[in-house]
């Protein structure tokens, strides 16, 4: 499938489009992550739905954007690509960072947005992967983030349980995106703006229980147990605050359930497209 490419605010956003005859599916990417992380859903959805995956501002093959170096930034840069491609309503599907943006989606205009599917999602708790804590740190981060096969490896080593669930379409993708010019420095920006040293930003994660208490959109949470990245608690929780969610805890499962367990992820796509359910789940306020 061809890479796209669309000018927004002057910013510009690579995207894949499946054209699949089903509903329109939003699929957003993690941290330092790239559009190639959904390919285990196109592969297997991508004839039957209507798959868009993007690679964030600053990611992948996207430029990076001043408007988008927060969480309600890039929701908003994710609408104007949906409108771009004409997409009235739309099922949103984030993985880690894509999640947790995907969330402020489903805040800025809930009319659109036919249901939420939140994979690991960041933004949830204080607590964060102890390595993106160090980061932050003037002069360490950079060393740690340092382009090169260590990179590589420890990325890998982060975002899977199992190593084999890393494809060569996607190490190649982490390759390639580990050693783009600017995506370091584009990388600490972005994590300084959402996490110190002390965890994530509580003005983040408080931001993000506000709105899921307000929801009013049917909402499914999946995380995998051996996550090293986000504790399954902050999952846990944001279920609890939402009492319309649904809840799958994925055993044997690392930080990224599309890439660990495509099979078990692709299903739970189908059956609760297959729902249709559009009519809101109550949630608790």
């Amino acid at each position: 499938m061809s890479d796209l490419f669309v000018s927004i605010n002057g910013v510009r956003i690579r995207y894949r489009d499946s054209g699949g005859e089903g509903p329109a599916i939003l699929m957003t990417h993690g941290i330092g992550e790239s559009l190639e992380f959904w390919h285990r859903q196109f592969d297997d959805l991508g004839q039957s739905l209507r798959l868009i995956a993007w690679d964030m501002p600053g990611h992948g093959l996207s430029d990076e954007s001043a408007d988008a170096m927060s969480l309600e930034g890039q929701a908003g840069m994710a609408w104007k690509l949906l409108d771009h491609l004409g997409v009235k309503r739309v099922h949103l599907v984030g993985n880690s960072l894509g999640a947790a943006m995907s969330l402020r989606m489903a805040d800025q205009t809930p009319t659109r947005v036919s249901s939420l599917l939140l994979a690991n999602s960041a933004a949830l708790g204080a607590e964060v992967f102890g390595a993106f804590k160090l980061m932050t740190l003037p002069g360490l981060g950079a060393l740690m983030n340092k382009p090169g096969p260590m990179a590589v490896a420890q990325q890998i080593k982060a975002i899977v349980h199992r190593p084999e669930a890393i494809t060569p379409l996607v190490r190649a993708a982490i390759e390639r995106n580990v050693h783009r010019p600017g995506a370091a420095t584009h990388f600490l920006s972005l994590l300084r703006a959402l996490t110190t040293l002390r965890g994530q930003r509580r003005e983040v994660w408080t931001r993000s229980h506000q709105i899921l208490k307000g929801l009013s959109i049917p909402t499914r949470i999946v995380h995998g147990e051996q996550d090293v990245v986000l504790p399954i608690s902050h999952s846990i929780t944001a279920h609890g605050l939402c009492n319309g969610s649904e809840f799958v805890r994925l055993q044997d499962c690392g930080h990224t359930p599309q890439l660990e367990q495509p099979e078990v992820f692709n299903a739970l796509l189908r059956k609760w497209l297959r729902e249709k359910r559009e009519t809101p789940l109550p949630c608790a306020v």
